[in-house]
């Protein structure tokens, strides 16, 4: 993905804002997979790993674990931030496995926020070779986070993400700066992409749309959260970047401009809701419950 090694980007801030994953994850995705009986070792995959997250979370159920993603800055915050010697961080992608890995030395392949963006026509192949006959794959992630009982105020957000033109006098929207087709895969929860059967089996999906009451193992990830947490995790948003760049002349307030797309965006959304308004300066103090659309994929090697 292109915008991770843009200079605009920064690794700090993903990492410190971008929401977790819930322990429900895990256990799913674990449960999931079928540790072999006898003693041998075990190895994980992390495809995209980021700043390390799941690589950290998932060690202490393997003997191994490779995490490899495109960014070289995220690659190097993660290994920054990590402190396990069973955790081996490397620039890569999901369509070299072949470079990175032994032919069926993988036990289980994950991917957290992250499959949107595989090739398909080259990664099936590529896992299929990687992966020993009865281990697995888990792919999950999130998108569009809805503020509950707000539906105003995340209306203007969605118009403001997404939107094209001018969506505030003079203000450009951001949503010709998602990269494509990425982001449409993954707002439509990877259901475009097809689990070939040659290869795999015991294939199981779920996934939650946002803000709607379907269970709370499809909605995975709802968290109460301040104002100014959802404001710094809209900075984190790769279209953010992206118009950022497009527009440099414009600066936010925190950097001593006048406003840039989010800061217009957040005062839109606070003349939505009267109360958040009236709070004035304290208003990054309200809190909310922030819902996201989520999927998880899982598959098993024949």
């Amino acid at each position: 993905m292109a915008t991770f090694a843009r200079s605009t980007f920064s690794a700090n801030t993903y990492a410190a804002f971008r929401p977790t994953y819930p322990a429900s994850v895990f256990r799913t995705v674990l449960g999931f997979h079928q540790p072999p009986r006898a003693a041998s070792e075990t190895t994980l995959l992390d495809i995209g790993c980021g700043h390390g997250l799941i690589a950290r979370a998932m060690s202490s159920h393997f003997q191994h674990v490779l995490a490899i993603d495109p960014s070289a800055g995220m690659v190097e915050q993660a290994r920054r931030t990590t402190n396990d010697a069973k955790i081996t961080f490397k620039h890569g992608r999901a369509e070299d496995l072949s470079a990175l890995v032994r032919p069926a030395s993988v036990d289980m392949a994950v991917a957290g926020q992250a499959a949107h963006w595989f090739d398909y026509s080259v990664v099936w192949r590529e896992l299929a070779r990687a992966i020993k006959p009865g281990g697995s794959v888990a792919f999950w992630g999130y998108v569009d986070n809805v503020l509950i009982g707000f539906e105003q105020a995340t209306a203007v957000m969605e118009k403001f993400v997404y939107g094209f033109g001018d969506v505030a006098p003079g203000v450009e929207g951001m949503g010709p700066y998602w990269e494509q087709p990425g982001r449409n895969i993954l707002r439509g929860f990877l259901r475009s992409v097809d689990v070939p059967g040659d290869n795999w089996t015991d294939v199981t999906r779920s996934d939650h749309e946002p803000g709607k009451q379907d269970g709370q193992d499809s909605a995975w990830l709802k968290k109460k959260m301040k104002l100014g947490e959802v404001e710094a995790y809209t900075r984190t948003f790769s279209c953010y970047t992206g118009w950022k760049d497009a527009h440099p002349e414009a600066k936010s307030r925190a950097e001593g401009g006048k406003g840039d797309v989010v800061d217009v965006m957040w005062d839109h959304m606070l003349d939505s809701v009267p109360e958040w308004k009236a709070m004035g300066e304290r208003w990054k103090d309200a809190e909310i419950v922030s819902d996201w659309g989520t999927y998880v994929i899982m598959a098993r090697r024949r």
